[in-house]
């Protein structure tokens, strides 16, 4: 079982070393991970058809093949699926991200961007996300805030998770599973959900203005007021305290017939 680590938060982040140790015990591990931050990076892989990635060795205790790569964790786990760092994985774990993905920010975390593009060359891919406290509030430095993660407890969570799944077989079907864990003790785990994907966060960005700093704008996001979400959903079951499992799926067509003026607009160019 060879299983790729990786994650959006850069190859230096504690979170990554902690999911990257969990799963030693699981299989041949190899960590490929971003050399600098690519949160919200989605599942790009960059344009890497004019610009060559660069790939450096890096060390990750217990970890004996880790990798520090120059683009997003998409293309780590594209260059993965296509043998940059050896035979082909069947598994991709991304994590731990510092804050937790759920409701809007699945479109765009790099932490299931990875799985994302995992899936598209058929692989599976479980996402480890661990809430923060206290982000968005005035006064607290985001370093601040992650010295402050128990990072033992989303590790030991996904360890449980990928044994099991391993022990039922990959399903034919790639899976890719989204993991939120609260940030407590494993002790203080109410237990988990498997859980819908909420279109709202817990506590959302409500505006976007220009502030002008010499030549240039800087731009300034203020957060709207925190809501309560139902506990079965993704946000609302990790503010109550448990643990969500959400399942997501390959991107798919839907069918619409709500768009007839764009369609015959179309019809009248073409000729049909």
């Amino acid at each position: 079982m060879r299983i790729l680590v990786t994650n959006d938060d850069g190859i230096d982040s504690i979170g990554l070393h902690y999911l990257a140790r969990a799963m030693t015990t699981l299989g041949d591990v190899v960590v490929a991970a971003p050399d600098v931050d690519q949160s919200g990076a989605g599942a790009a892989i960059s344009a890497i058809y004019r610009n060559k990635p660069q790939v450096k060795k890096a060390h990750v205790d217990g970890v004996p093949e880790s990798w520090a790569v120059s683009g997003p964790p998409g293309l780590c786990a594209f260059m993965g699926r296509l043998g940059a760092f050896g035979d082909s994985f069947d598994l991709v774990v991304s994590g731990i991200n510092p804050g937790a993905n759920v409701g809007r920010s699945v479109y765009h975390s790099g932490t299931i961007g990875a799985c994302l593009t995992a899936r598209n060359g058929g692989i599976s891919g479980v996402a480890v996300s661990q809430a923060v406290s206290g982000w968005g509030v005035e006064g607290q430095a985001w370093d601040d805030i992650v010295l402050n993660q128990i990072w033992e407890t989303p590790a030991t969570v996904a360890q449980h998770f990928v044994t099991g799944l391993l022990e039922d077989g990959l399903p034919e079907e790639p899976i890719i599973a989204n993991i939120n864990v609260p940030n407590v003790e494993l002790a203080d785990l109410k237990g988990w959900k498997r859980t819908t994907i909420d279109y709202r966060t817990i506590r959302s960005m409500s505006t976007a203005s220009l502030r002008p700093i010499g030549g240039t704008y800087e731009v300034e996001f203020t957060y709207g007021d925190a809501i309560a979400l139902p506990d079965h959903t993704d946000g609302g079951a990790v503010e109550a305290g448990y643990v969500s499992v959400s399942y997501l799926s390959r991107i798919i067509d839907i069918e619409r017939n709500d768009a007839p003026c764009a369609e015959l607009a179309l019809n009248s160019l073409l000729g049909q």
